[in-house]
């Protein structure tokens, strides 16, 4: 791979700091005193949840489109020139078990571009979970459009929004991640010195946390850290490729000078002050991670192919991770990774065509991976992005929205099911009763009847989280039908 100049400093200020955000590198106060009253947990079996971000706001009334003709009928109605062509859908439905059926009685099938995932579905490997998204309690349009009730703040916003989806908790602004908590609740159970946190997408809310650090890595692994600047222009960096070559180790020429300073600033009790402690102790603890990682990959082969693209690449470097995961001494990992180009207010088709079968892809070489690897009931991936898009179309893209619909993939899954109640997609029209579609808040956006809350709740379950646990990491999740188990997982 070759990076430039800025790019390698870029990256080598991130591995300096091990992935850590500046929230977890200062020390929150809280941290000595949690890590030591935390409950020492051991398992003898080991897990993964490994999180898809798809940033922007994926539209997921695209992603998942009914195909009969009654309500696909319906469906292009309200879509028009969005709709995409029946037939096309036809040779992609769904065939959900017994039991398992969407709740609107419809035929549904995935995009034609996402045949992997499909094909993982009618096999029993994914789960369609329904219309969720952020909220503080059950809401209906008539409660919504009267002020009722509490809604999420900054309902729309990205940021806000996304913020929500990680943490869980739209009654919380400053609230860590809920990827984080249950690292934090489970800091002990693994053997080995690595965070049990990893991001392949640089740091994130989902896995921000008291105790457990994130520690950030790329698709080409750990990166190392050198003391003297590498010479301008381009240069070559051997590093992890899923292909086979493994990892190599590498060092640029480093000024004496510049080292001596570099190991003066981080040896042990020479800081005058907290940052220069967190500098210190975050540097020497990402090179520690970064040498054991490395050494962990050399020689290490998948023979699953992974498709050369951003997600495809960060989804293979997660497989590798899970492949060397007992000599790094791992029970339990969090893994996020995320891609970016989902906010489609414009050229909606074309950009969700390539969107959506990327994800497809890489999320079926991972599911095959983790068959390769005989852990397919220990590796569970599910999908997070900022909000639902409208129901209603902007030309040749989609507003910002609310509800949408999530996958999840993996051994564990109780697959080839749909989970929650799929909303209308009739148009809205305030001339006919309730308004032609009760779902809709009036203006497109689809109003979540499965809380972030609980689908969160039913993943950490699986993970190993308890009743106890699960009430002390959601907080709200007790105020929703069914709790913390929308029972997709086994």
């Amino acid at each position: 791979m070759h990076v430039n100049r800025r790019e390698f400093l870029r990256k080598s200020l991130c591995a300096a700091l091990g992935g850590v955000s500046v929230h977890s590198a200062l020390g929150n106060l809280k941290l000595i005193s949690a890590a030591t009253a935390a409950t020492r947990y051991s398992f003898s079996d080991y897990k993964a949840l490994v999180c898809i971000y798809l940033g922007g706001g994926n539209d997921s009334f695209n992603t998942i489109a009914p195909c009969d003709a009654t309500n696909y009928a319906i469906y292009a109605g309200t879509r028009q020139g969005l709709a995409l062509p029946q037939a096309q859908l036809l040779t992609n439905s769904l065939s959900p078990l017994a039991g398992g059926l969407p709740s609107d009685g419809a035929t549904y099938a995935m995009h034609p571009a996402m045949g992997a995932l499909r094909g993982l579905f009618n096999t029993g490997k994914v789960a369609v979970v329904a219309n969720v998204g952020t909220l503080v309690e059950p809401i209906t349009q008539h409660e919504y459009q009267n002020g009722l009730k509490p809604t999420p703040a900054q309902l729309y916003s990205h940021d806000d929004q996304t913020n929500q989806w990680q943490t869980s908790r739209p009654d919380d602004a400053n609230a860590d991640g809920w990827g984080g908590r249950v690292a934090d609740m489970f800091a002990s159970a693994n053997a080995g010195q690595l965070p049990m946190s990893i991001t392949m997408s640089g740091i994130n809310r989902f896995q921000r946390g008291n105790v457990v650090n994130q520690y950030a890595l790329d698709s080409w692994g750990a990166s190392g850290i050198a003391a003297g600047a590498p010479a301008d222009g381009d240069f070559s960096v051997p590093g992890m490729n899923y292909r086979g070559d493994g990892p190599e180790s590498w060092l640029l020429p480093a000024d004496a000078g510049r080292a001596a300073a570099f190991d003066a600033l981080r040896a042990s009790g020479g800081q005058g002050n907290m940052l220069e402690r967190a500098f210190a102790d975050s540097t020497s603890r990402a090179i520690a991670n970064a040498t054991l990682i490395n050494a962990a990959m050399v020689g290490t082969r998948l023979a699953t192919p992974f498709p050369d693209t951003d997600l495809g690449n960060q989804l293979a470097a997660v497989a590798l991770m899970i492949k060397v995961r007992a000599s790094l001494g791992m029970s339990r990992q969090v893994f996020f990774v995320s891609v970016g180009n989902y906010d489609t207010h414009g050229t909606q088709l074309t950009d969700q065509n390539s969107n959506l079968g990327e994800l497809s892809d890489a999320l079926a070489a991972l599911h095959a991976a983790s068959v390769e690897m005989g852990i397919e009931n220990g590796v569970t991936a599910f999908t997070a992005s900022d909000f639902g898009r409208s129901l209603a179309i902007n030309s040749d893209g989609t507003d910002h929205g609310w509800g949408g619909h999530h996958f999840v993939v993996g051994g564990a899954v109780r697959g080839q099911r749909f989970y929650g109640t799929m909303p209308k997609l009739t148009q809205y029209d305030e001339s006919q009763p309730n308004n032609g579609n009760p779902d809709d808040t009036g203006y497109g956006q689809i109003i979540p009847t499965i809380a972030v809350d609980q689908y969160s709740a039913t993943l950490a379950r699986w993970f190993g989280v308890d009743a106890g646990g699960i009430a002390d990491i959601f907080p709200n999740v007790g105020r929703f039908n069914g709790g913390g188990n929308l029972g997709f997982m086994l």
